[in-house]
């Protein structure tokens, strides 16, 4: 167990506490600038990213948005799967596009132009979710994508986090299967792997007793907003 990895899990796992998403979004380009190569980071972060959202669906699955859901099974997992088949021998850059594209979707909540752009752009939904897919599949940036099109419809607090939560642990299970069946000598620390998840799982639910169950609807849509903000600038800044 290294403090670089310890730190790193407990500030991305508060963010995912949050809004869904964040252990793979942020935890993944932080282990990358640590310099632990892909795979290894895909090895700590996917079991975390699963037990977080486990307990955000186990806690309000009533309010997830099956015919989404539904559409992320059918448009998406098959493109993540394929794709991170591709990810050891593909060199691709997309941050920053990506990093556009979220600053844009941030302006929604401040701009009705911006809303009725992407009002529009959800017409081609099926397109969206499955280049989703590809870019998750080979960069673990999907997560960002998956919340700027939750955020376009304008959900309720507790429905946005579990329906990004439902979709962003459907993602992280078939990446695991992905590797366990491409990668013949994947290399696990059980132990310290199991003092990872622990924390980030402690995380969660610090954060959700202290912070979450005191944003309400308004505050949190204003909140995410800030949040793809923030992420748009990190990747730009990150790919340039």
């Amino acid at each position: 167990m290294t403090t670089d990895i310890l730190l790193a899990v407990v500030l991305t796992s508060m963010i995912q506490s949050i809004f869904g998403v964040g252990v793979l979004l942020f935890g993944t380009p932080i282990l990358l600038l640590l310099g632990y190569d892909f795979i290894f980071a895909l090895t700590i972060l996917l079991p975390i990213s699963i037990a977080i959202n486990s307990m955000q669906i186990l806690k309000h699955y009533r309010h997830i948005d099956h015919l989404f859901y539904q559409n992320i099974l059918i448009y998406t997992i098959p493109f993540v799967v394929v794709f991170l088949f591709l990810v050891t021998t593909a060199n691709i850059n997309i941050g920053f596009l990506v990093g556009l594209f979220l600053l844009f979707v941030a302006l929604k909540s401040y701009s009705p132009e911006v809303e009725r752009y992407l009002e529009s752009m959800v017409k081609y939904e099926r397109i969206y979710l499955a280049v989703m897919g590809v870019i998750h599949g080979l960069t673990n940036l999907g997560g960002s994508l998956l919340t700027a099109i939750v955020h376009s419809k304008a959900y309720p607090k507790d429905v946005t986090r579990v329906t990004v939560a439902s979709a962003y642990a459907t993602f992280a299970v078939f990446q695991i299967f992905t590797l366990m069946f491409s990668i013949d000598d994947l290399q696990i620390n059980v132990p310290v792997h199991g003092i990872y998840l622990t924390v980030g799982a402690m995380v969660y639910v610090w954060t959700e007793e202290m912070l979450y169950v005191n944003i309400d609807n308004e505050k949190y849509s204003k909140i995410f907003a800030a949040f793809l903000f923030a992420s748009g600038v990190l990747l730009l800044l990150k790919s340039v």
